[in-house]
């Protein structure tokens, strides 16, 4: 992923924002009433709008040097999306047993992290990209292995390669559960700043948009 900082826009401000995933779909209506349906990205992407948690000057200069230091539209950046953030429940905490990440054949070392939605109909694989470092856990056939002595979580990929001599053996489940940020970048190159009172400020609208790997 080109033109990327390693770094999370800022937490406290995130954590007020609003937004979620978008999808592209062409309906057309025939004369009898009836539909067609075609998917036109066969992933989700995510927009979100993190103007509602600037309320103060200090959160606005955060911003601010956030946003310039990005240049605005060029470098991408992590984003913590609240909803969004666990190979789990919302509740629970990740076990290396969350998501099913593929299965050995003795040889294969490198494996992607991936977030599986639903399960019954049409489930929804998500490739990820951006993992919270130190939280990767990862089983084979059910067993817990250790990170940095079997395997590497790369937190700039996603990907998870396992060391010489710890290929998963043929028809072992991989696993995985983790943390994780968003990829995604400013979808404006302008911040309309709006002075509402003496020692407060606030920007009413602050576009992102994930960047897909």
């Amino acid at each position: 992923m080109t033109a990327f900082h390693e770094v999370r826009f800022p937490l406290d401000i995130a954590l007020k924002s609003r937004g979620g995933p978008q999808r592209r779909t062409d309906v057309v209506t025939l004369g009898s009433g009836r539909e067609e349906r075609n998917a036109r990205w066969a992933n989700s992407r995510r927009r979100y709008d993190a103007g509602y948690g600037v309320k103060t000057l200090a959160a606005l200069s955060a911003v601010v040097a956030f946003f310039e230091e990005r240049r605005g539209m060029l470098y991408g950046f992590r984003w913590r999306d609240r909803g969004d953030f666990k190979s789990c429940a919302p509740d629970a905490l990740p076990s290396p047993y969350d998501q099913a990440l593929g299965t050995g054949d003795g040889a294969r070392v490198s494996f992607q992290l991936v977030k599986t939605y639903g399960a019954a109909f049409a489930p929804y694989v998500r490739s990820i990209s951006k993992p919270v470092a130190g939280s990767v856990r990862i089983a084979v056939a059910g067993v817990e292995k250790t990170a940095g002595l079997h395997f590497d979580a790369d937190g700039a990929s996603g990907r998870i390669v396992f060391r010489a001599g710890q290929a998963p053996p043929g028809g072992a489940a991989v696993t995985g559960g983790f943390l994780f940020d968003v990829p995604a970048r400013f979808d404006t190159d302008f911040l309309d700043i709006d002075f509402a009172a003496f020692e407060a400020g606030e920007i009413p609208k602050i576009p992102l948009i994930e960047i897909i790997p």
